[in-house]
């Protein structure tokens, strides 16, 4: 059964003429059904297009500076999962204060400065035998070596070592934490892929379903981990994070670059997961964020023994995407640098780079998709339109797929929702253990 938004009794109730969160997302055609009685994502783009420009409806710390603050809302969404402490990043802040919004390596130097510091503390008590201080400490510092390194492209030494830091940091935090982390290896093409494997909490077999969670454009398997799967653990689903072609290790000290099949490090992964004793493998589930939008549904798609798939931001043309941010002269708001495309594409030019992304589209894959599908996607999503969600939704093949959107009235609207991470985190997990746990 098709459905166009999820239940959230969780959120205030709608103001009268407020009917946002009730409606059903859809697309002009509505089966005749009156339009106000729908949300209709081309109407919302084209109502906000038309609107007087005003402030955003989120939080920005560094005011018209669109990836700084991006990329400041992910550390601070992170505190929840225990991935950053305001102190620290109010320190980063004020290390920035005056900056110019390109100087990226300002940027860099003020979180390797609060890095550093976080990570004395972390092996001071690591040494004084308080593990519980030290392993939360270096996963504070993990995540601000690998968020400081993300602007820094080419990737020079100065850069790569400060990451090899934040690896280090989070394989110390693995050793220390209460939670049960595996660092794995995945085998793949003439190598592997680096990753976690996270065990269930609360497990009610011994082979419990699991979840494997691919990265997007510029996201780290580190960075992924404090984005809810110490919430996903508990519900009794092991989590395999992981770094997949032309992300993390895997393009830094791999040399797996981004490719538009990406079905072959999904079923890599089902093949590493069903040797194993402890997973269930009739319950492998998969969720990817922002580009990841084309990652899992690729997956799921295109590898049968996967059971539910979550795009966590949608995706529909990723060349046609790159095709205008290039056009605007990367005046288009970005999460990254625009010259890092070219790197995880191993190409030196964008006319190379957009050559190779002309097969990243996913009509024709998105039919194909069977198994139970969530797209989750903010209603002022300022990277990929809400209109290219709806195509996406509407061309998936599934008979059981869900498409949640959120608007600024109850948080989320923005790219990922990484201005309210706790609702969406909750929706998704929530979904997963509906469809891996009590179907």
């Amino acid at each position: 059964m098709a459905r166009r938004s999820m239940p959230n009794s969780s959120a205030p109730k709608p103001r009268s003429g407020d009917r946002s969160r009730k409606r059903r997302a859809s697309s002009p055609s509505s089966g005749g059904r009156p339009a106000e009685d729908c949300f209709n994502p081309y109407r919302y783009a084209q109502r906000n297009a038309m609107a007087e420009k005003k402030e955003p409806s989120y939080f920005m710390y560094f005011p018209g500076n669109y990836r700084w603050s991006a990329a400041f809302i992910n550390m601070m969404g992170s505190i929840a999962y225990g991935g950053a402490e305001i102190g620290e990043l109010h320190k980063i802040g004020t290390l920035l204060k005056g900056k110019a919004p390109d100087d990226d390596a300002a940027w860099f130097d003020a979180c390797v400065n609060v890095a550093d510091g976080v990570r004395g503390y972390a092996e001071k008590w690591d040494r004084t035998g308080h593990r519980h201080a030290a392993a939360h400490a270096y996963l504070r510092a993990c995540n601000y070596y690998q968020m400081a390194e993300r602007f820094r492209t080419p990737k020079d030494k100065i850069g790569l070592d400060a990451y090899r830091r934040g690896v280090d940091c989070f394989h110390r935090h693995a050793a220390l934490t209460d939670l049960r982390i595996e660092i794995v290896e995945v085998p793949f093409a003439d190598g592997s892929l680096p990753g976690y494997f996270v065990h269930a909490q609360n497990a009610k077999s011994a082979r419990t379903p699991c979840v494997v969670f691919f990265d997007g454009l510029d996201v780290t398997k580190e960075i992924q981990f404090v984005r809810g799967v110490p919430d996903l653990i508990k519900r009794g689903i092991s989590v395999l994070v992981m770094d997949g072609p032309g992300t993390g290790e895997a393009i830094r000290f791999r040399g797996h670059y981004l490719r538009h099949d990406y079905e072959v490090a999904g079923s890599a992964c089902i093949d590493y997961l069903e040797k194993r004793a402890d997973v269930d493998p009739k319950k492998i589930g998969i969720v990817a964020i922002s580009l990841g939008g084309y990652y899992s549904p690729r997956c799921a798609a295109m590898e049968p023994r996967y059971a539910a798939c979550i795009a966590w931001g949608a995706q529909w043309d990723y060349h046609e995407t790159w095709k205008k941010r290039i056009e605007a002269q990367f005046k288009a708001s970005l999460s990254v640098p625009g010259h890092h495309i070219m790197w995880i594409l191993g190409v030196d030019s964008l006319d190379a780079a957009l050559k190779k992304l002309e097969p990243f589209k996913l009509d024709g894959v998105m039919q194909k998709m069977r198994c139970p599908f969530l797209l989750v996607h903010g209603a002022e999503d300022e990277q990929i339109p809400l209109s290219d969600a709806q195509r996406q939704f509407d061309a998936c093949g599934s008979k059981d797929k869900t498409f949640r959107v959120y608007t600024a009235e109850e948080g989320g609207a923005q790219h990922c929702q990484r201005d309210y991470l706790t609702l969406v985190v909750a929706d998704m997990w929530n979904w997963f253990e509906e469809k891996l746990i009590r179907a």
